[in-house]
């Protein structure tokens, strides 16, 4: 079952990773993590002050440090940052701890979740659309890569996603 082993959400911004990680984890009864949250937390800041502060670099040591931690745990449902997969380091704690989803979407369908949102710091662009093709042309081949199992959210409710998810990861084992 499902309930079992830890389950990593990775895609990138907008796809829908804490509302079906949210979602999942009530379905099996399990915790949900949000990275970014849990970075937030410790810092006692906003990943936009993290990034005008120390940088797209320091961000990424505090998620790498946060990720390591957070997936040593037992029985969760894991929502990354759309950046996290930069890191190999955390490309490789995430494959081997836990069962990791992708979560597709277009980028007319991240553009369209994300244009109202300010605290999106890579966004903060004269020409966001722009922006989410270029990060889409380097972070999905490494989503791919790291992926047991691959969905496409666009049209879909959290709920259908999480029932999917369950199905498939059930299907695995």
């Amino acid at each position: 079952m499902a309930e079992k082993r830890n389950i990593f959400l990775v895609g990138p911004m907008g796809a829908g990773k804490s509302t079906i990680g949210r979602q999942l984890a009530q379905m099996l009864n399990m915790d949900f993590i949000d990275s970014d949250s849990v970075i937030e937390e410790r810092a006692g800041a906003d990943i936009d002050w993290i990034f005008d502060v120390e940088g797209e670099a320091g961000f990424r040591k505090r998620e790498e440090r946060i990720i390591n931690e957070l997936t040593q745990n037992q029985g969760v449902v894991l929502s990354t940052g759309g950046g996290s997969v930069l890191s190999k380091d955390n490309r490789n704690v995430l494959s081997a701890r836990g069962i990791v989803i992708y979560l597709e979407t277009t980028v007319d369908k991240q553009f369209e979740r994300t244009q109202r949102d300010k605290k999106r710091p890579l966004l903060q662009t004269e020409d966001p659309r722009k922006t989410l093709e270029e990060l889409a042309k380097v972070r999905n081949p490494l989503y791919e890569e790291i992926a047991d199992i691959t969905l496409q959210t666009d049209e879909q409710s959290a709920k259908v996603v999480a029932t999917h998810i369950i199905e498939l990861i059930d299907n695995l084992q």
